[in-house]
Formats: C-alpha cells, sequence, structure tokens
C-alpha cells in the first residue's frame, strides 16, 4: 500500500510544518549544565527558574535532566536573574543576564552548586513524580513506579501499562506489532524457568520494577539480536541510612503476595536486601475448532475445549552490596534466587463431527503438570571514572545457572459413539531443564573535544544448556518408555562481539555512529532413538557472524522541538527449542516440534521521529520501516490422520510500516493522562510450499493511562487499551479490548498507603485467531485470569542518616548501555 506509505509520511510533514511556527516570535534560549565542583559530577533535577530582572516577575522555570543539562528556551529579549536550587546544596543566584535577540541562544557552560554544610534538613520528605516518558538516543524510558492498576501484581501486569507494548493472555510482548524482542533484566537474559520470558514475567513482582526501558531501534552498543530491546530496571534501595518497606497484598480466587526490602547506606557502603513471595492462581478457558477441508475420513469437524486451573508459588530474593573504593571508584557485588512451584489441572474435552456435525467419536483428556524450578545468579560490577569529566571504565562479570523439572502426565478417556471402548494407557512426559550463562565484559567511554564521545567496548556471552525428555507409557505393567518421544538435546551457544562507536555535536545537530562485530556459534546435539529403538545422534550447527551498523542523527529546532533519524541492521537468530526436534505431544491434535535446519533472520529498520515539549504536554512521534529477510514463523503442516504437525521454517520477507503516536498531558493539577496509537501495515511474501499466499494488512492498537487525584492523599488511575485484528501468514488475529483501574490512599505522614486495583474488569482480553491454509481451518481463542481485584497494604519505615552522603553512583547518561548489569 503506496498510498498508505505517502499518507503517513504527509502526516509528519504536516506535524512539523505546523509546530516549527508555534511561539516564533521568542527566539531565545539559554542552556547550561550543572556539577559538583569537587567531583564534577552532574545534579540531576535541580529547579531552574528564570525571572524578569527588572519587574522580577516569573518568565519560565524547569529541572535539569539526568546529565545535569537545561533548556530554557521561547524566551524574550531583556535582563534576566536566573535562580538554582536542589536539596542539600546551597541556592546559586546568576544576575545580570542578558539576552540579546540577534544572538538568540546564551550557554553558560558549567555551573557550580556546593554541598550545604551550615544547613541540616532533619526528616525532610521530598516527594516527586519522575516523568512518566524521557527521551533519549533510540530509547525511551518509561517511569512505572506510580502504576496503580498493577499494584500487587506481576511483571506482566505492569507491561500493560507501558505505551508501545502489548502483552497478550499467553504472556507474549509485542513491540509495535513485533513479537521478536528481547526482554532483558537489569540488561542481562534472565534464566527464570529456563529463560521463557512468559514465566519470566510472571515471576517478577510489579512492586519491585522501578523503570522499564523500549528501545526500538537499538545502536551498535547493545546486542544485535531481536527486532528491539525491552529492559525491565529493578528498584535498588538509594536513601542514606537505614531504610526498609513492607508489603502485603490479597486478591481474588486465593492469589496473595508479599514483598520487604531493606537498605543501609553510608557514605563508603550501600547494602540492600528484597523478598518477595507470591502464591495464587490463574484460571484460563478457551476453544480451538478445527474444520478439515480435504477430509480423509468421516471427520470434517474437531472441536476442542481445554479449562484449565494453575497454581503458581514464586519466590524472589536479592541482595547486593555496593562499596566505593575511593571518591571515583565503586565495587558491587550482588546475588539473586528465585524458586518456582507450578501445579496445573487442565482438562481436555474432545469432540469428532462429521460433515453434519453429527457426533462421531469424544474423548477427553486429563492434564496433570508439575513444574518445579530454581535459578540463581551472581554479579561482580567495577567502575572506575577518571579526572576528565564523563571518562569511565567499567567491567561486569556475572554467571548463572538455572534447573526445572515439568512432568506432566496425560490421562485420556475415549468414546466412540453408542459404544464405550477402553481408555488408553497413560501416558507421561519428564522433562529436565539445565542451564547455565557467564557473561564478561568491558567498556570504556573517552570525551572528546567539548561534546564529542568515543565508546568501545567487549563483550561474551556463554549459554550451556541441556534439555533432556524421558516419555513413558504409564500401563498396567509399569513405566514402559516411548521410544519416538525420548531424546537428549545439548546445545552452546557462544557470542563474541566488540564495538565502537562515535557521538558529537555541532551547534543544534547532533549525530552517533556505530559498528559492532559478532561471532557467534550455537552448537548442539541430538540424541534421538529410531524405529528400531537404537539410540542415534545428530549434530546441529547454526554458525553467524556479521557487522551491524547503526546511524543515529537528532536536530533540536527552536520552542523544545527534535527532529531524530536512525538507521539498524540487526539479527534474530534461532533459539535452541527452535531448534530442538523433540516432539512436545501434550495437544493430542496438535504436536510442536523443532527445526534443526534453521538459518538467523537479518533485520534492517529506519525511524524517523520528531518530538515536542510544551509547558504541559509532551508528544513523541515516530515513523518507521523494517523489513525482515528469512522470517522464522511457526507454520502448521496438512493434517495427517486427524494430527497436525507445528515446526518453525524460515520463509522469504515481511516489511512492516507504521505511525507510532505518544503523548502525555498535564492540563490541570487533578489529572494528568497518557495516550498512546500505533497504526501499522505488514506484507508476508507468498509461502507456496506451505500453502500460504502472500498477504497483507492494515493494523493498529492504542491506549490511554488517566491519573486523578480530585481528593487529598487518594490517586486514581484508569486504563484501557484496544488492539485491532492483525494479519501474520497464516494466522488472521482477531481484536481485543481491556479496561483496569486502581486507588491508592496514602495515610498521612506518607508512612503507609492502601491501594485496591481491578484487572481486567469486563475480562474482554483474549488471544483469539483464525489461521487458514488449503487443507485446514483453525478457529482458535483463549482467555487468562489470575486475581480481579487486589487489595494492597505497604508499610515505610527508616530514617537516613543526617551526615550520611551516598556513595557516587555511574553517571546516568541518555547513551549508557543497558545490558551491562550496573
Amino acid at each position: 500500500m503506496k498510498l498508505f506509505q505517502i499518507k503517513l509520511t504527509a502526516i509528519i510533514l504536516m506535524l512539523l510544518s505546523v509546530t516549527s511556527t508555534l511561539y516564533a516570535q521568542n527566539i531565545g534560549k539559554i542552556t547550561g549544565i550543572v556539577k559538583e565542583p569537587q567531583t564534577h559530577e552532574v545534579i540531576s533535577f535541580a529547579t531552574i527558574a528564570l525571572t524578569n530582572q527588572n519587574t522580577k516577575a516569573n518568565v519560565k522555570g524547569t529541572q535539569t535532566d539526568l546529565n545535569g543539562n537545561f533548556v530554557l528556551d521561547n524566551l524574550p529579549a531583556g535582563t534576566f536573574t536566573l535562580r538554582l536550587s536542589f536539596v542539600g546544596y546551597d541556592p546559586v543566584v546568576k544576575e545580570n543576564i542578558v539576552l540579546d535577540p540577534s544572538k538568540g541562544i546564551l550557554n553558560l557552560g558549567e555551573i557550580p552548586m556546593n554541598a550545604a554544610k551550615s544547613k541540616v534538613l532533619n526528616e525532610v520528605t521530598v516527594t516527586a513524580k519522575k516523568a512518566t516518558l524521557q527521551n533519549s538516543t533510540g530509547k525511551k524510558v518509561f517511569s512505572v513506579n506510580q502504576s496503580l492498576v498493577s499494584q500487587g501484581g506481576t511483571a506482566a501486569d505492569l507491561l500493560q501499562n507501558v505505551p508501545t507494548l502489548q502483552i497478550d493472555v499467553n504472556g507474549n510482548v509485542s513491540l509495535r506489532g513485533s513479537t521478536g524482542v528481547k526482554v532483558l533484566i537489569d540488561g542481562k537474559p534472565s534464566l527464570i524457568a529456563g529463560g521463557d520470558v512468559t514465566q519470566i514475567l510472571q515471576s517478577i513482582p510489579a512492586s519491585s520494577i522501578e523503570t522499564v526501558e523500549v528501545i526500538a531501534n537499538p545502536s551498535a552498543k547493545y546486542d544485535a539480536e531481536g527486532q528491539g530491546i525491552i529492559n525491565i530496571v529493578l528498584k535498588k534501595n538509594s536513601k542514606p541510612g537505614f531504610n526498609g518497606s513492607v508489603a502485603l497484598a490479597a486478591g481474588t480466587r486465593k492469589n496473595y503476595s508479599g514483598s520487604a526490602n531493606l537498605s543501609y547506606q553510608t557514605n563508603k557502603v550501600n547494602l540492600y536486601g528484597n523478598y518477595s513471595l507470591r502464591d495464587g492462581n490463574t484460571y484460563s478457558n478457551g476453544f480451538q475448532y478445527l474444520t478439515f477441508l480435504k477430509p480423509t475420513d468421516a471427520t470434517v469437524f474437531s472441536n476442542q475445549l481445554f479449562p484449565s486451573t494453575t497454581s503458581n508459588k514464586i519466590q524472589n530474593l536479592k541482595t547486593g552490596i555496593d562499596y566505593s573504593l575511593s571518591p571515583k571508584s565503586i565495587l558491587s557485588v550482588s546475588g539473586s534466587l528465585n524458586l518456582r512451584n507450578t501445579h496445573r489441572d487442565e482438562l481436555l474435552d474432545l469432540d469428532y463431527l462429521d460433515a453434519n456435525k453429527v457426533p462421531i467419536q469424544s474423548s477427553r483428556q486429563n492434564n496433570t503438570t508439575n513444574n518445579n524450578g530454581k535459578s540463581y545468579e551472581l554479579d561482580l560490577d567495577y567502575s572506575q571514572h577518571f579526572k576528565k569529566p564523563k571518562e569511565e571504565l567499567t567491567f561486569n562479570f556475572a554467571y548463572s545457572h538455572g534447573t526445572s523439572r515439568n512432568l506432566q502426565v496425560y490421562q485420556s478417556h475415549s468414546n466412540i459413539i453408542n459404544e464405550r471402548g477402553p481408555d488408553p494407557d497413560p501416558l507421561e512426559s519428564d522433562i529436565w531443564n539445565n542451564s547455565t550463562n557467564y557473561n564478561i565484559q568491558a567498556d570504556y567511554i573517552l570525551p572528546v573535544g567539548k561534546t564529542g564521545q568515543i565508546s568501545a567496548g567487549y563483550r561474551s556471552q556463554i549459554s550451556l544448556g541441556n534439555n533432556n525428555q524421558n516419555a513413558y507409557n504409564l500401563g498396567s505393567a509399569g513405566a514402559e518408555p516411548i521410544y519416538s518421544f525420548t531424546n537428549l538435546f545439548g546445545s552452546n551457544k557462544q557470542v563474541h562481539a566488540i564495538y565502537l562507536n562515535y557521538q558529537n555535536q555541532v551547534k543544534n545537530f547532533s549525530y552517533e555512529v556505530g559498528l559492532r562485530g559478532e561471532d557467534t556459534h550455537l552448537n548442539a546435539t541430538y540424541q534421538g532413538y529410531d524405529a528400531n529403538n537404537s539410540l542415534y545422534s545428530t549434530p546441529i550447527s547454526v554458525p553467524s557472524k556479521g557487522l551491524y551498523p547503526s546511524v543515529f542523527l537528532t536536530q533540536k529546532l527552536q520552542n523544545n522541538q527534535q527532529l531524530q533519524f536512525s538507521f539498524i541492521n540487526r539479527v534474530t537468530r534461532p533459539t535452541p527449542r527452535e531448534l530442538n526436534p523433540s516432539t512436545d505431544f501434550s495437544d493430542p491434535t496438535n504436536y510442536e516440534t523443532g527445526n534443526p535446519h534453521l538459518i538467523p533472520e537479518s533485520i534492517n529498520s529506519l525511524e524517523l521521529g520528531y518530538n515536542k515539549i510544551w509547558q504541559n504536554i509532551s508528544f513523541t512521534s515516530s515513523l518507521y520501516y523494517s523489513r525482515l529477510n528469512n522470517v522464522i514463523k511457526h507454520i502448521e503442516s496438512d493434517p495427517v490422520d486427524g494430527l497436525i504437525i507445528t515446526t518453525a521454517q524460515n520463509l522469504k520477507h515481511s516489511t512492516t510500516t507504521g505511525l507510532e503516536l505518544i503523548g502525555h498531558f498535564d492540563l490541570i493539577k487533578a489529572w494528568d493522562f497518557t495516550a498512546n496509537a500505533n497504526i501499522f501495515e505488514r506484507k508476508n511474501d507468498a509461502a507456496p510450499q506451505y500453502g500460504i499466499a502472500a498477504n497483507s494488512g492494515l493494523s493498529w492498537n492504542a491506549n490511554i493511562t488517566n491519573n486523578v487525584s480530585l481528593v487529598k492523599n487518594l490517586s486514581v488511575q484508569i486504563r484501557a487499551d484496544y488492539r485491532a485484528a492483525d494479519i501474520i501468514v497464516q494466522d488472521r488475529n482477531r481484536p481485543a479490548f481491556g479496561l483496569d483501574a486502581g486507588a491508592r490512599y496514602d495515610f498521612p505522614g506518607n508512612k503507609a498507603s492502601l491501594s485496591f486495583n481491578s484487572i481486567d474488569i469486563f475480562n474482554s482480553r483474549k488471544w483469539a485467531f483464525l489461521r487458514r491454509s488449503d487443507d485446514l481451518l483453525l478457529d482458535f481463542e483463549r482467555r487468562t485470569i489470575s486475581s480481579r481485584g487486589t487489595f494492597t497494604f505497604t508499610y515505610r519505615f527508616g530514617k537516613s542518616g543526617i551526615n550520611s552522603k551516598p556513595p557516587k553512583k555511574k553517571e546516568d547518561r541518555p547513551d549508557k548501555r543497558i545490558d551491562d548489569a550496573s
């Protein structure tokens, strides 16, 4: 649809032409950076106020950003007084600041702020909301600590509240309509539940998350894998002195959770620890209706229902210590532990019907699953700052190990119409997973000139895994091995990478160019049994070497406007599960197996962004395009004797073109809201070997989060989201809608709070699609819900030390790597 792309471009150009003329009468601008004079550390969130020196009238105000920079623009000519203030520091006043209309921009350079010595603040609590959205090069940072609708919930519940992201009822994460994103925890892959993203998001409590970083177009400094990156940053206690908090939550359907956080910080040491426990149930129901378009026997329809109940008990523990070896060097050691126990009961009702929908045969299968797993991680971090501001060397070593056992028993009861046949023997699947990860990396940042910066780094990731499946027929004679489903799979994946990146700024134009080189090997061995029950071995190898460039261009315009352009090249490699030929036979009508012949996807992405900030409104827009080659998709085979085999395959090409809009509106004191809309067109090439014709479709999704505070100490949040119909290869996804609401009351003194939330109030969120091939029509739907309503009580305690001063943190720069685990 070339017309669609032309319309999108026209919209962007229209937005630029309209906004560029706003406030054209005031062209003055004052810029600067605020730092501590002794350590040259930047001071974030300092308050800046500009007044007319003659009339004493307030002209404009702002805050410094995370890098200590501030910008006051759209200013008239005149003489002004600038005042800077921040808690714990002596205020700074600069008078006789003259703005000349002929020059326009006045750069005040570095402004020192000294820590207050004579004044001591005793038991003063300063609270402020973080900016909901912060934009930096190629990255959007969403502050989620004010999310009321996810209180007492999981990371999956919280991600529903992040603009640009969608989470379906199965826990699958998508970004701009793409599910090929990489999810990281504190910048690294997690081994919780063997690295399964769905289980990871269900295992992390929402209360432990500080921010969510969404990187649709990662630069060369980031790992080259995935169509984008979602990094979940966990909270890390940082208040001076001894502090802590406890939270208890109780929800419907017997869902309970609790958490505790403790920290003790002096000027040399920061010691912290967090623990959380979640014990609850998740209910799911759905259907799968099959129509055989070319039946080989009397069966034309197959209808399946599958209600289930899952009980989860999840524990998380994290502890660590930061020690200041010197004013410019920090050594950090941390460890985390995750324990998970899951029990699931699923009932599969299956009916076979003839062409007239008259029942031929029915069966009922009881699936019982017990999954027990644990994982732990150890991290060693070191950072060294130098005399030169922003020059920094960081090092990380991480070791993680995880094990899990998934034991499933399938008991079937079969009936032929007017005849009760013997029940088949129960089947058992016993799967053991064992994973070990190593991460070694070093990064160096060197400032060049006044605004330039060179960054370079090295990283090695080694992932070792074993996935062994034993299958048994539980007959009267005891457990007999089913050799066709019994196998061993061991994998060794290594990624060795180096990168070089350079960025600089010329007046209001900045640029960043980078190149990343990766040498990747995924070697595996599959051992199975042939028709004679003899063990055989098959080696699997997926080498992948490549250079991955990235380019980012940014033009700052007048009146807080900004244009951004980016180009990146990335890759998506097949996972060990997608390569493993082992068969999942839990669904009696649809087996799933891996494909050892898969090759990596290649990704090319372009994006043009426009940002504008008014006094109470921030607006972000992006026009994007991506092309995927060797697309990895899960394809269903033609049915044989009523059985379908689903296998990952490489298809040719897929392109996505779209427009994303995000706006935050803070119009009145008692109400603010964030709205997001994303409209995109996806085109898929034909795959005649699988009976798939070329197709394309237009889709969109939108969400809005409202924050209301009409009564003192009482906050209310209402969130709604909608996902329109979409086409992905064989599937036509149906639309879905959801509504969440939450409220919180803060008791006087802000020591305690009580909150209530309700998730998916109308039970309308679902995962539903229609899949069609030459031989088969599949109609599928699933709905999942845990707690419909949850009460959470939180109590905070502790007293910050009067004379204590926290150890210096690493500089939190917009271009800082998230995958450095710092």
